[in-house]
Order: structure tokens, then C-alpha cells, then sequence
């Protein structure tokens, strides 16, 4: 029987640290990632090979300075689509505008939450007129981030469970 991506995985002891310890350096040396987790370097090529082909490791990249790259304005932008049938036809529109970092099927008053990036206010206006003239967008609503105190980019690796006693009835 072969595993589907989107199934969970088990994950032992040590894939859950060598996936910690790549999200929080994914430029370490297989022999530094090897130390921390006690394998060779080849072992840990291998593991880290069954961790991206189960789909664990999307990929490796680089986290930037919004700011220092001229993306000065953060916003999240509530986006009300007219009818269910018109959500993936907007949706695969949105994978063209690159200001927009991602999208969330929400509950709510908002059928989707957008998270964007822009220059300015002018390019964020901009944005939200190209948004609203897309197919089945009934409205929007924007929330400009004023401050980010807490902004995480890896995910929580959960320790192994360990496997419940089973209790004996009296």
C-alpha cells in the first residue's frame, strides 16, 4: 500500500528535530545537522530525501526584510466572493498578482483572507481596485498592519506521542 502526500506521516524522534533544526538553519551542513540529531551525514541525506518526498519539506528558502526591500505596507484584505462556484476561478486569478502572499478559505464574514505586501499606500490601492474587479468579488475589506510584534516562520514540531495504557475495567 503506498502512503498519500497528504496523509500524515509518522515521524520518529529524529525526523521531528532534523525538520526543527532545518526550519530554524536550512544552510546547516548535513555533518552539523548530523551532530545535532546523531547521524552521519549520509544518513541524514537520506532522511531528509524520504522527508521531501513524503511532502514534509516543500522546499528551502530564504526569509527577507519586507522593509528593506521596499515592501514597506502589510495588510490583510477580507475578500466576499458572490457565490461558492465563483472560489476557484478567483482563487487561480490571485496565483498571478505577486503581492499577495496568501489566501485562506476563513469562516465568517469573508469567504477568504488575503495576506499582501505592497510599496506604498498608493500600490495597496491599487491592489485592492485590481482585487475587486476580478470575477465574482462581491466586496473587500482591508486592515492595514500597523505593527508586527510576533511574525513566525516555522511551524511547531510536535514531540512523539507516546501510546496511550489502555485502562482495565474493574
Amino acid at each position: 500500500m503506498t502512503r498519500d502526500r497528504d496523509e500524515p506521516r509518522d515521524l520518529d524522534t529524529t525526523d521531528r528535530s532534523l525538520l526543527a533544526a532545518i526550519q530554524e538553519d536550512c544552510k546547516q551542513s548535513l555533518a552539523e545537522l548530523g551532530q545535532q540529531v546523531g547521524l552521519s551525514a549520509p544518513s541524514v541525506l537520506e532522511r531528509m530525501r524520504k522527508l521531501e518526498e513524503a511532502g514534509l519539506v516543500r522546499g528551502y528558502h530564504a526569509h527577507l526584510d519586507a522593509r528593506r526591500i521596499g515592501l514597506d505596507i502589510g495588510a490583510f484584505i477580507g475578500v466576499g466572493i458572490d457565490h461558492p462556484k465563483r472560489i476557484a476561478a478567483f482563487e487561480k486569478e490571485l496565483v498571478q498578482i505577486r503581492e499577495v502572499l496568501e489566501c485562506h478559505h476563513v469562516t465568517g464574514r469573508h469567504t477568504l483572507m488575503l495576506k499582501v505586501r505592497t510599496e506604498n499606500t498608493e500600490s495597496l490601492h491599487k491592489l485592492i481596485q485590481q482585487l475587486r474587479e476580478l470575477p465574482g468579488v462581491a466586496r473587500t475589506e482591508t486592515m492595514i498592519v500597523l505593527a508586527t510584534q510576533m511574525e513566525r516562520t516555522t511551524l511547531p514540531i510536535p514531540a512523539v506521542d507516546e501510546k496511550p495504557t489502555k485502562r482495565r475495567r474493574s
